[in-house]
């Protein structure tokens, strides 16, 4: 069974919390053995007055690299991640925690769980009231 499916209502789940403006950060992680790529963070940026794109670092063991995305281009590069190396996504949001997990036998769910993040991201809160989100 491909986790594909459940990856994708996760992320519309982080698109929900972006337009909400919930949205805290995302943060790939738990890498299968010992990899060059430690994590990947995800965070919005503000693009202009009324334009944002998606910050993704890509933390390495001797560096990082930061690429902007859109935000439906920021799905399509962090799904080739998930299940090689990493095994979690996490989105941290002011309402609640959801992580997507695959298991040994990369079977997929999502957990929810209590808010760790009282406030959204800075970047979130400006958007907000500049009425982008």
């Amino acid at each position: 069974m491909s986790f594909n499916p459940l990856f994708a209502e996760f992320w519309q789940k982080v698109i929900e919390s972006i337009h909400n403006g919930t949205y805290a950060k995302l943060t790939l992680a738990k890498t299968i053995g010992d990899t060059e790529l430690k994590n990947i963070y995800v965070r919005p940026v503000l693009e202009g007055e009324n334009a944002f794109k998606m910050s993704v670092i890509a933390r390495y063991k001797t560096e990082e690299i930061e690429s902007f995305h859109s935000l439906e281009d920021t799905f399509a590069f962090l799904v080739p991640y998930m299940n090689n190396p990493f095994l979690t996504a996490l989105l941290f949001t002011t309402e609640n925690d959801l992580t997507f997990k695959l298991n040994k036998k990369r079977v997929a769910r999502i957990i929810d769980q209590a808010p760790t993040f009282k406030n959204a991201s800075d970047v979130i809160i400006e958007m907000k009231d500049k009425g982008i989100v």
